[in-house]
C-alpha cells in the first residue's frame, strides 16, 4: 500500500511538473481565461452597482423636511420635478424597498447552485445578467406607478442577481487550472467589492448633473453591454471556444484530469453533512458575511456617531475601505497561486493562511480601533483596515470548496453563501437592538461578539480544512456497454 501510494504521489508531481512546463508556453494575462475572468469581474461590478445603487438614490428619490422651509430666493436648490421626481415613501416603505433585492436572492440560492451542476451556464447567466439590467432601467418608471411596481422589480432583480452570483462559482471547474484558481477566482470576486466604491464615487454627481433617473439608465446599459460581451466570449467548456489557442485548451483540459465529463447523478447529502471540511468552510463564510454585512452597514453610522463629520465626508470615509479591500483581494489571488505555484504550501494550509488573514485581521485592527485609536487619523485608519482584509479569504474558504469537491462547487457555494445571508441578517439586526437599548457600550458589546464568532468559526476552519478531493465528493466512472 505504501508503494502504491508513493506511485501515486510520483505521478502527480510528475503532472504537475509538466503542467507547469506547459503553463509557460501559454499565455498568462492575456488570454481567453483571463479574459474570462475580467468579463465576470465587470459582470459583478455592475450587478452590485444595480443593487446597491438605489441606497444612494433613495435620498433624492423621496421627500425632505428641509426642502419645506427654503426661502423663495433659493428656489434654484430645490430638486427639478422633471430631472428628480420626488415621492411620498414613508421609512418603512423604504426599507422595504432597499431589502426586497435580498428576498429574490435567497430564494434562489439552492436550486441555482444545485441546477448549476447539471446543465450549462452560458445562456442562463447571460439572460440574468441582461434581466437585472433591463429591470434596472425600469425601475424609474415602475416608482412613477408606485412603490409596489419597485419592490416588485427589486425583487425579479434580487433572482436575476442571485442566479448570476451564485451560477458563475460553477464555470471555474472547467476554466481555472489548479495553480490559477486563487487570482481568477479573486479576480472575479473583487468586482463586488468594487462595485459599492463605484456607486459611491459617481452617483452622488450623476444625479446632481442628470438627474437621480439616469443613475439607474447608466448602470442598466453598461449591465446590457456586458450580457452581449458574455454571449460572444464565453463558451461551457474550454474545448469547445473556436478562438482559444489548442496550446492554451491543452493547459486548462491537462491541469484537470481529476475532472469527467459525465454530470453527476445525485447529491451525497448524508456524506457532506458528516464532512467536517466542508462544515468548515461553511462556518468560515458565516463569519465572514457576518463581519461583512456588520462592518458595511455600520461603519458610515460608526463614523457619525464616534468622528461627527458630515455626510459628504462620510461616504468619501466610508468609500476608502471598497478600495483598498479591492486591492487587497487581488493581491491575496496572486500571493497564494505563487505559493502554491512554488510548492512553498500545500493547498490546505494555503487556504488556512489566507482565511486567517481574512477573518483574523479585522479582529485585531477592531480592538485596535476600540483601545489604542485617539485620534481621528488613527481611527479612520484601523476602521479601514478592518472592512478591507476580510477580502483575503478570497483566496481562502471562498475557493476551498473547489480544492474538495469540483463536482458540487455550486451547490456549495450555495448553501454556505445561504446560511452566510442569514447570518448577515442576524448581525445588523442585533447590532441594531444593542445600539438602541445601550448606546453607551454598543460598539464594544457589538465587535467583540464579531471577534467571538470569527475566531471561533476559524479555529475550527484551522482544525478541520483540507486541500484535496474528499472520498464522497469524487465522481466514479461507470462503463457504458
Amino acid at each position: 500500500m505504501q508503494v502504491h501510494g508513493d506511485q501515486t504521489h510520483e505521478q502527480e508531481d510528475k503532472h504537475q511538473m509538466e503542467n507547469q512546463c506547459l503553463a509557460k508556453k501559454v499565455p498568462g494575462f492575456c488570454s481567453f481565461r483571463y479574459g474570462l475572468a475580467i468579463v465576470l469581474h465587470f459582470c459583478n461590478v455592475f450587478i452590485m452597482a444595480q443593487r446597491v445603487c438605489l441606497n444612494l438614490t433613495m435620498v433624492a428619490m423621496v421627500n425632505r423636511t428641509e426642502t419645506l422651509h427654503l426661502p423663495n430666493g433659493s428656489a434654484v436648490e430645490r430638486l427639478d420635478d422633471v430631472k428628480n421626481p420626488v415621492y411620498s415613501w414613508s421609512l418603512d416603505i423604504q426599507g422595504l424597498i432597499l431589502s426586497s433585492v435580498f428576498f429574490g436572492m435567497v430564494v434562489v440560492q439552492i436550486p441555482v447552485g444545485y441546477l448549476s451542476g447539471l446543465y450549462p451556464m452560458k445562456r442562463i447567466l447571460g439572460f440574468s445578467m441582461l434581466l437585472s439590467s433591463v429591470l434596472s432601467m425600469l425601475i424609474p418608471p415602475a416608482a412613477q406607478a408606485g412603490a409596489a411596481l419597485v419592490i416588485a422589480c427589486r425583487v425579479l432583480q434580487g433572482v436575476a442577481q442571485g442566479i448570476v452570483s451564485t451560477g458563475q462559482h460553477e464555470i471555474w471547474v472547467k476554466w481555472a487550472p489548479p495553480l490559477e484558481r486563487s487570482r481568477l477566482t479573486s479576480m472575479t470576486l473583487s468586482g463586488f467589492v468594487m462595485g459599492p466604491f463605484i456607486v459611491l464615487l459617481v452617483s452622488g454627481f450623476i444625479c446632481d448633473l442628470l438627474g437621480w433617473p439616469m443613475v439607474f439608465y447608466i448602470f442598466g446599459i453598461f449591465g446590457c453591454i456586458l450580457s452581449l460581451c458574455w454571449f460572444l466570449l464565453f463558451y461551457d467548456d474550454p474545448k469547445d471556444h473556436p478562438y482559444m489557442s489548442s496550446s492554451e485548451k491543452a493547459y486548462i483540459t491537462s491541469s484537470l484530469p481529476q475532472q469527467v465529463s459525465s454530470r453527476r447523478q445525485s447529491l451525497p447529502i448524508k456524506a457532506m453533512l458528516k464532512s467536517l471540511p466542508l462544515w468548515a468552510i461553511i462556518l468560515n463564510t458565516f463569519a465572514f458575511i457576518w463581519s461583512n454585512s456588520l462592518l458595511v452597514t455600520y461603519t458610515p453610522t460608526f463614523i457619525n456617531t464616534v468622528l461627527h463629520v458630515n455626510i459628504r465626508e462620510n461616504g468619501l470615509l466610508s468609500s476608502l475601505s471598497y478600495l483598498l479591500a479591492y486591492i487587497c483581494g487581488i493581491v491575496a489571488g496572486q500571493l497564494a497561486d505563487f505559493l502554491l505555484s512554488r510548492k512553498i504550501f500545500s493547498v490546505a494550509n494555503v487556504r488556512k493562511l489566507f482565511s486567517t488573514l481574512g477573518i483574523l485581521s479585522p479582529v485585531i485592527f477592531i480592538m485596535c480601533l476600540l483601545y489604542l485609536s485617539s485620534s481621528f487619523y488613527s481611527t479612520i485608519i484601523f476602521l479601514t483596515l478592518a472592512n478591507s482584509t476580510l477580502t483575503f479569504s478570497f483566496s481562502g474558504q471562498h475557493i476551498n470548496a473547489l480544492d474538495i469537491a469540483p463536482s458540487y462547487y455550486g451547490f456549495i457555494k450555495a448553501v454556505s453563501a445561504l446560511i452566510g445571508m442569514i447570518g448577515g441578517l442576524i448581525s445588523s439586526a442585533v447590532a441594531g437592538l444593542i445600539l438602541n437599548q445601550d448606546p453607551e457600550n454598543a460598539w464594544h458589546k457589538i465587535f467583540f461578539l464579531m471577534s467571538g464568532i470569527n475566531v471561533t468559526c476559524l479555529t475550527f476552519y484551522n482544525v478541520f480544512a483540507k486541500g484535496e478531493i474528499q472520498d464522497w465528493a469524487k465522481e466514479t466512472k461507470s462503463t457504458r456497454l
